[in-house]
């Protein structure tokens, strides 16, 4: 699929995730989503983009194609993208740990450490995973940071559409 075949929903997790990224300075008061969730300290927001935008940018464009060591190649990678806030008082953690763990329904996953990555001056944690069919998808999330227990957060990732 070349990137003008993407979906609009992919763009808007894109344009979303971005955002997110860049954009968020304080811990949102809203209630929480499907892809925000708070526990053990942190507040977590949640995005998974399709690894075909970044392979689909030209060179220059973004600094994604050095990100994680490779630049993706399956059809069924996404770029899942963290942004960690302290729940108490709303400061973005920065230096922290974060791992993934991505499953299918009634499967184990993989656990993947997310590298740190520098979006507009602010630190948010990503890393590629692989995705490969439509299923609900579990992913949790374990935050290390120093001084406090580890965080565990669980998101459900619906790509069955």
């Amino acid at each position: 699929m070349g990137i003008a075949m993407v979906s609009r929903r992919a763009i808007a997790v894109l344009i979303g995730s971005l955002w997110l990224a860049s954009n968020l300075t304080e811990v949102a008061t809203a209630a929480e989503t499907e892809l925000s969730k708070t526990a053990g300290g942190v507040t977590v927001y949640l995005g998974l983009v399709p690894a075909e935008i970044v392979r689909g940018l030209p060179s220059g464009a973004t600094t994604e194609r050095p990100m994680h060591g490779r630049t993706p190649k399956g059809p069924h990678e996404y770029h899942l993208v963290v942004a960690v806030f302290d729940a108490a008082s709303g400061a973005r953690v920065s230096e922290a740990v974060v791992t993934a763990e991505v499953s299918g329904l009634g499967l184990s996953g993989g656990k993947k450490k997310l590298e740190p990555m520098q979006i507009a001056g602010t630190t948010t944690y990503g890393g590629f995973v692989d995705l490969p069919g439509f299923d609900l998808y579990t992913v949790k999330l374990t935050v290390e940071r120093s001084g406090a227990r580890p965080a565990i957060l669980q998101f459900k990732y619906d790509h069955r559409r």
